[in-house]
Order: C-alpha cells, then structure tokens, then sequence
C-alpha cells in the first residue's frame, strides 16, 4: 500500500543482535511498550527474542491457570472467567507474542520463523489442552454457569461462549478421550502449518522466465515492465513472472502464446501434487480424517454437524439449501456466458478451436473489449494508489466522519507498511491502522485483515482501542510508474477495509466479543458490502483521476464500468459455488477419507463446474481457507454473507450510498457490537426484516428459471 524497497527477510528486518560491549538489552515483549499508542515495537524486536518470550509465556500461563483452579474461594465470574486480581500486563506476555509471531508468519516470514513455528507449535498445542482439558477449571466454569450473579447481557453472552468453548474443545470427555483429542489436535496444528509453509514454499519458487521479446506478445508496457523489474531484483536478464496475483492474473489474461498460459495455468492449479517435499495431498487427506475424528470423538456425526451448531447456516441442510438454489439461478446464464466465450474464441481462431481452461481468461478479456470495450489496463492510470487510498479512506469519512493521518513514527514491521491512526467524527483517538500492500518473499499470497490489538474496555474502564492491519498483494510501483491498480484490486482493498472497519469501530466490553469474533457466515458481511463502492460513480468520482494529466476518470467510461459489472458474474458465482461444494463434501464425509483426492475433488464440485476439469490439476491442495484457515465447513459463508450485503446495501441504495444515517444506523447495529448479541439479532436490527435473495438476484441480473408446469 510507495516506492519499491529491497525486500527482507525477517530475520533481516527486525533488528541486528547486540554487539559485544554493549549493555545488556531487555526483551521488548517484557516491557511495556513506549510506543504511540502502545503499539509494537518492531524496530526493537529481534528474532530471538520470540522463542525467550514464547517460554516465558507460557511459564506465566501456567502460573496464572494454578492461581485460578486452586482459589480457595467459591467460583465467580470474576475470579474464574476475568481473573480480576492478575496483573494483565504480566499476564498477556503469551498473548503479545503470538499475535506478533503470527503475523509475521503471514506477512514477513523467513526459514528462521518457518523453522522455530515447526518447533513451537506442538508445544504451544499442548499448552492449550493442558488449560482447556483441566478439569479443575472446567468445574469451576461449569459451577458460575450454573450458579452466577446477576450478569448484564455481555456478560452472560461470555459465560455461555466461555462454557461452550471448554465443551466443544473436550471437557466433558473422559480421560481416554480427552487424551485422543490431545493427540488429534496436536497433529492436526502441524500438519495445518506444514501445509501452508508448503504452499508458500512452492509458490515462491516457481518463475516463469522469458528472455525473448516474442514471448512478450500482448502484454501491456506495464505488465511487461514488472517482469522486467522482478527479473532485476533476481538479478537475471529478461523477463520474470511468478504466481503472485499481481502477476499471474494479466499475464493468463493478456499473453497471445497460448503454450506460455498453459505452463503458468498448470504451475498455479498443480501446487503441492508433485513428488518433492512441498507435496500436501496426504497432509490434506490427514487433515480431513483428523476433522471427523474430532467431531465423532465430540458426538457429531461430521466435522460439517459440529461446526454449523455455531453459524447462522445452523445445520448442513441449510447450506446445502443455499448452495443448491444459487446453482438453480445463476447455472443457465453461466452456461451462456460459457458460451458467448467460446463462440469468440472460434470465430478468432477458426472453428474448430477447442477451448482450455487457460484461454479462458484471454478470450474473457477479448470478449470483454468487444462488448464493454472496456480493461483493467485502461482504468490503471486512474487508480494510483495514494489516491486510492484517499479515495478508500474519504469514503469512511464520508459516510462515519472518521479521518486517517500517517503516523510515521509508529513502527512497522518492514518498511513498505504504513501507520496511520484513526480519529472519530468528534476528533477523539479511535485505532491504528497498518496498511501493507505489496508482494514480497516473505509474505503469503491473497489478501487479508488481522489484528495486532482487539478493542476492550480494561478494569480501570478505560477503551483500549484497537490496532489492525490490511494486507494484500497489490501491483507494485516500477522504475517508470506508480503503483497503478486494476478494478480488481480496488475491490480487494475494499474487502479489506471493511473488515478493517469491524475492528475500528468495535465497542464492546471484552476482547473475545469484540470487532471481527463473530460466527464466521457473518464475518463477511462488513467486508463484501464495501466492495459494492467500486462501481458506483459518485464515488470513483470522487479519487479516480489520471496519474499524470490529472483528468478525471471520464463519465462515459465509468458509465462502461457500470454497464459491465454483471460480465460473467453468473460464472464467478459457479466458481465460488463450486469451492463451497468441495469444502462441504469433505466435511460432511461420516467415514475415513481413503480415496484419490483428484478424483474426489472433480466429483465433489461437478455439480457447479461447467468448465473442463484438466487431469492432474487440484484445488485442494492449495485451499489454505479450509486446510489451514479455520473456514473447514465454512466456505459457503462468503455466499452467505453476499446474500447479507447485497440485501444491506440495497437500504444505502435507496436514502443514498453515502446517508449518513444509515451508515451511522450500520455501524451502530452491526459494525461496533461484534458478537456481543446473535448475528440475525443485529442485522434485523439494522435492516427491520430477515435477508433475501432477491437484492443479489437484481444485482446480477438474474432471473429464477420458470418452473415447469
């Protein structure tokens, strides 16, 4: 989210160790933080201060979870599940550190990091069970459940997800039990982050590198200036592209040489199936007999039964329901829009042209110039990224009153990443905001929002205000040009923002109900709905200006934006379909899974495939978000929540997108109670009735098949 910087490994960008002579240093995690606003002090902390903190940590953990189970006085609310007479400082060392090292295994990791979580991992699981398998404080939970003072609803909302969280991590297991739990928990972490150091291992390392200008035929300057840069920071000559989005994505759209596309198709849609040591088909297959083996030793028929007890979906049926009747709509006119893409291809390269799925985003974007005349690669020069970002930032302030300054004093964790504080309509300190835009060595791919600090109310009563992040893989700035991003992106960085946002305004009492903890088909909701901004003119109107003329992006061209936002939805609605049908279909498995993954895979998703499945290739292997990203079971939610947004936004659409009452009402109902209350509670709050499907109909343009008579 600036110019290009060398990038670092995290071991080289946290800071040096000491030099002999020097006095002897304090580990920062110890100490508190002398920082704005309390916020981390990266530039102090040094790779081997983690491992130091991480033991001591647990060391007071466990001193804090004896002082709890062995009070001699009656179990309360406050003494077992606040713990009021601990020291939160001394307390939380456990927590700093993990939050610290868990980001940066995300977005600045190194093999040092990589190695010493393989290392810390099992420990850490153990650690957990022990708290969460004690049976000692169980009975002390299970005691204030029963027979507690009179609690406010927030309160009583903590207790109730307090209890459950001890029963539905095995508390009320017997002792064998409760041992196989410990044993599947503690392999399942593992493997969870084997598969994902896999994942980035591999997709760092492959590159696609061209040194003939030939090979270069279609690509825009800009795409082929990248190349050229990326091939500089490796230190080759020519061209490099890898299978980072920013890169991949206009080069399998753009590139005339059909057998360039398929080499970089198979490399992305092949990771982690070949026989080398990043290979996860048999870590997946453990992970999914892992996750039934946990729900069955809980009681649940399925991993997919145990989850659901804690969504708004409820139950299997339902999201199957869900799923099945966006297939019903969406299915004929994707099936059409198949078609209009292969007649194109035919007619351009003759008729009997046999369309694969890596033409399919060429011939895509060829088709879209036909008909819209309109690409990412004209909209670039108007979306700069500062201006982006005034333009994302305005919107906020546009509809809460809320502003951003950079804060260049605040540390950072590798010199790419922005600080900026937040202040409220009435000018008082609300968060800080971490903003990191760019792809790096270190750094996973896609795009996501964390926290480095949850918004809570201290004993003192005091708001600690949250600090969160935006992390992305956006284009980067090159020698001749700045970071100018696609329609695309800016809709990626909307998503983020609204999750970003969840975390701003987050008011609530206690850390685990605040912001973003909330059941996870509701999560999406904040996130989906910024995204609707992207395409209405007068908001680009207000950030989208040329680069370098400074002309702004011209009406008739917004008006071709506007025009082509349903181009393929019904198929982009498929795809997202089909990878809730796959996460289900293993999920909902009652017996070990012992079959060939590839297959399994094929015939999980057909129903909403239309397209040619390529042997060989595999989305699982790579689908982090239900391997390793705690969305098992849960995929669907991004469909669940569209349902939710496009129903919400419809109310902005009608008194205005940038009302501020119902901004005010949204952020209100929805974005500052976290999970304090039930999510169908908060929406129908905000919105006076349940959601339909109907807004997401009208917006894409669909109608329901007729039924026959």
């Amino acid at each position: 989210m600036r110019p290009i910087e060398q990038a670092q490994s995290a071991s080289d960008t946290l800071s040096p160790a000491s030099t002999p002579g020097t006095p002897e240093r304090k580990n920062p995690f110890f100490e508190p933080f002398d920082t704005p606003h309390g916020t981390y002090p990266f530039d102090r902390i040094r790779f081997e201060d983690f491992e130091e903190a991480f033991m001591e940590g647990i060391r007071r953990d466990k001193e804090q979870h004896e002082r709890t189970v062995t009070n001699p006085e009656r179990a309360t609310f406050d003494n077992t599940l606040l713990c009021i007479d601990d020291d939160p400082f001394y307390y939380g060392l456990l927590e700093r550190v993990s939050t610290v090292f868990s980001n940066m295994l995300h977005a600045e990791t190194s093999d040092e990091l990589d190695a010493l979580a393989q290392k810390l991992e099992p420990i850490l699981t153990q650690h957990a069970n022990d708290i969460m398998l004690d049976k000692r404080l169980f009975e002390r939970i299970k005691y204030v459940h029963r027979h507690h003072r009179r609690l406010t609803p927030e309160e009583k909302r903590l207790l109730d997800k307090v209890y459950q969280g001890f029963t539905r991590n095995g508390a009320l297991l017997d002792e064998a039990g409760k041992d196989k739990l410990r044993q599947l928990s503690e392999e399942g972490a593992m493997l969870s982050l084997t598969f994902s150091q896999n994942l980035r291992k591999e997709r760092k390392a492959f590159t696609l590198h061209l040194t003939s200008e030939s090979d270069l035929d279609g690509l825009p300057e800009r795409v082929v200036e990248a190349a050229a840069a990326e091939a500089a920071e490796r230190k080759v000559d020519g061209w490099v592209f890898t299978l980072d989005a920013p890169s991949y994505g206009p080069f399998m759209k753009y590139s005339t040489r059909r057998e360039l596309r398929q080499k970089m198709y198979m490399a992305y849609n092949t990771l982690c199936t070949h026989d080398n040591s990043e290979n996860n088909i048999e870590i997946c297959k453990r992970i999914v007999n892992i996750e039934l083996e946990h729900a069955q030793l809980l009681g649940y028929k399925c991993l997919a039964d145990f989850v659901l007890k804690q969504r708004m979906a409820s139950n299997v049926r339902n999201v199957y329901k869900l799923l099945n009747q966006l297939i019903e709509a969406y299915k004929p006119t994707a099936e059409k829009e198949l078609a209009e893409v292969q007649r194109l291809a035919r007619r351009k390269e003759g008729k009997n042209f046999e369309m694969e799925p890596w033409d399919m985003a060429h011939y895509s974007y060829l088709l879209q110039m036909e008909k819209y005349n309109i690409d990412a690669e004209m909209l670039r020069p108007y979306f700069e990224l500062t201006r982006v970002i005034d333009g994302i930032f305005g919107l906020a302030t546009r509809l809460y009153g809320i502003t951003f300054k950079e804060n260049a004093s605040i540390p950072v964790y590798h010199p790419d990443v922005k600080a900026y504080e937040v202040f409220d309509h009435d000018g008082s300190y609300l968060a800080v905001l971490y903003a990191d835009f760019h792809p790096r060595k270190g750094k996973q791919g896609g795009a996501w929002m964390t926290s480095f600090q949850e918004q809570h109310i201290n004993r003192k009563g005091e708001n600690i205000r949250p600090h969160v992040a935006v992390v992305m893989n956006l284009t980067k700035p090159t020698e001749s040009k700045p970071s100018l991003l696609s329609l695309g992106e800016v809709e990626t960085f909307l998503h983020e923002f609204g999750h970003a946002l969840h975390g701003i305004f987050a008011n609530t009492r206690f850390e685990s109900m605040s912001g973003t903890h909330v059941w996870w088909d509701f999560v999406e909701l904040p996130s989906q709905f910024m995204e609707n901004y992207a395409v209405e003119k007068e908001f680009l109107r207000t950030f989208a200006f040329h680069y370098q003329s400074g002309e702004p992006l011209p009406d008739e061209l917004i008006d071709r934006i506007v025009k082509s936002r349903n181009f393929q939805a019904a198929l982009g609605c498929l795809r997202q379909v089909s990878f809730g049908l796959l996460d289900m279909a293993y999920y909902t498995l009652r017996e070990e899974f012992t079959g060939d993954l590839l297959d399994f895979e094929h015939e999980a998703w057909a129903k909403a495939i239309i397209t040619k499945q390529v042997p060989g290739t595999c989305m699982t292997t790579q689908f982090s978000h239900i391997m390793a990203g705690g969305y098992a079971a849960g995929y669907y939610s991004y469909k669940w929540a569209e349902v939710l947004e496009a129903d919400a936004f419809s109310v902005f659409k009608r008194h205005g997108i940038f009302d501020r009452a119902t901004a005010q009402r949204f952020r209100d109902e929805v974005l500052s109670k976290g999970g304090t209350e039930h999510p169908m509670t908060l929406y129908k709050r905000f919105r006076g009735q349940e959601p339909t499907i109907d807004a997401l109909l009208r917006r894409n343009g669909i109608r329901l098949p007729r039924k026959k008579s």
